[in-house]
Formats: C-alpha cells, structure tokens, sequence
C-alpha cells in the first residue's frame, strides 16, 4: 500500500526539529543526512538515481507534473513525504522565503577509494576550500566541464551545508565528492594515472595549450592564502594565467573554471 503524507503542523515537532538540525554541520555528520531544496535541484537528483529518503512539501503550492513525480518516487522507494505550512519549512530549511519543496538525502560515500579516476579526463581539486559558495560552485563547474567530480583536500567547508548544495545548483548529485587529507591524497594520486595541475607563478608556463595529459586534476588552493608551497612542487604541471588589470589573483571557483575549461580544451583538440 502506498504511504500517505504525514501532515505537521507544530513548530515544535520532534521532526521538524530533526530536519531543521541538518543545517548544522554536527548534525548532519551524526546523521549521516543532509537537506536540499526546490523542485528543480531536487529533480535533478531523482533523474541522477538520487531519491529523498524525506520529502517535505508546502501545504499551499500550485501543482506541477514534477513535484507529483517526485512524490511518487519517493513513495515508491519507501520514503516518507511530510505536508507542513510554509512557516515551518522556512524554519527547516532557514530561508524566509522557501521553495515549495525540501529533501532529505544520505550522504554520499567520499572516500577515495570510491572515485573511479578513469571514468573522466578531468577532475577537480580544492584545497582548505572555506567558502560554500565557492564550493558548490567548482561542483556547477564541474559538471559543466564533464568533470568526474571534486576532490577536496584537509579542511574545507562542507559539500553537504545548505549553502554549499544551493550553490551547486544540482551538481552535487551529478559529481563525484571524495574528502582527504593531503598525506592521503598524493599516494592514492601516485597509484595510478593522473596529471596534478595547478597555477602558479613557480617555473610555470603559460596556460593555453600547456601540455595537459588526462586524467587531468585540476588543483586550486584556499581563497585567502593559496596553495602551500610543498603542494605546490608536487604538481607535474604548473601553470599562469595572464593577470592584464591589478587584480595579482582570480578568485577560487574562477581560477578553476578557466584552467578547467582550458583543459577541456586542450584535451578535445
């Protein structure tokens, strides 16, 4: 028999306070869950073989062929769907105006072990990444590029926040995510095949048609210190991009857009 909706309507209920802790790094961690909203981002899941374990829908919302389909993906995989009113899914989801539409997913599996480096020429790499956006933005890079997914090493924000998610427009179920440590990262790099390349200004030579050789790891380091200079000699490539006005740096997800796309490039050619 299919579920029928749960109907909330207390601010005050266990699940309601359940959910709205996933906005907390803590939380989500203990849970193994983490919370994404809007019916496109969540569509995008569901066509990407990612369903909801909880779906949370806005008692007073104009119906779409969409949402009814997720509905019914969630039910059919044994998920339960949550009606409550649009004050509380703002208190879940912390936006004061939210969408009509929240999930609930388990965190994906970011091991190494679990990235399969032959399945794209291209993957991304950040390193002590603070700021979500930037992160979910080398996610929407990614994707965009044919990336394999984004490798982020020591200590960077967290891929599962709600900030980091909204900014990946739906790529966070599109790319692969793995979490290292550098120490662990270089000797499972050195396993097998891959090409570390970063910009810089150290014996660098000029991005546009350096010599890149797939699979092709893209490694940008934090937004306010950049990479440190050991990370920085272990590269098989460093490269510079040309600064013409007085800015002496690009930002993060920037910087790795444009390596990213000349890669892409060069590698297509």
């Amino acid at each position: 028999m299919t579920r029928e909706r749960r109907v909330i309507t207390g601010f005050s209920n266990p699940t309601v306070k359940a959910l709205r802790a996933l906005r907390e790094k803590k939380h989500r961690k203990a849970a193994g869950k983490f919370l994404a909203e809007g019916l496109r981002l969540l569509t995008d899941a569901r066509e990407c073989g990612h369903v909801p374990e909880t779906l949370v829908l806005a008692d007073r919302r104009d119906p779409h062929p969409l949402l009814s389909a997720l509905e019914e993906a969630v039910k059919a995989s044994g998920g339960e769907v949550i009606e409550t009113s649009a004050d509380i899914l703002s208190k879940i989801t912390g936006k004061d105006n939210p969408q009509a539409v929240a999930g609930v997913f388990g965190e994906f599996d970011t091991s190494l072990a679990a990235l399969d480096r032959g399945g794209a020429d291209i993957w991304l790499v950040a390193q002590a990444l603070r700021d979500p956006g930037n992160l979910g933005t080398m996610l929407r890079t990614g994707d965009a590029i044919g990336a394999g997914g984004l490798i982020l090493i020591d200590d960077c924000a967290d891929p599962f926040s709600v900030e980091a998610v909204r900014a990946s427009m739906g790529a966070v179920f599109t790319q692969r995510i793995a979490q290292a440590r550098w120490d662990e990262f270089e000797p499972w790099l050195r396993g097998g095949p891959g090409q570390l390349v970063a910009a810089s200004l150290r014996d660098a030579q000029p991005y546009r048609g350096a010599p890149y050789a797939a699979p092709c790891f893209v490694l940008v380091g934090n937004e306010s210190r950049g990479l440190p200079d050991a990370y920085e000699m272990a590269c098989d490539l460093r490269v510079t991009m040309p600064m013409k006005g007085r800015a002496d740096s690009l930002n993060a997800a920037v910087a790795a857009a444009v390596l990213g796309y000349e890669v892409l490039a060069e590698l297509d050619s």
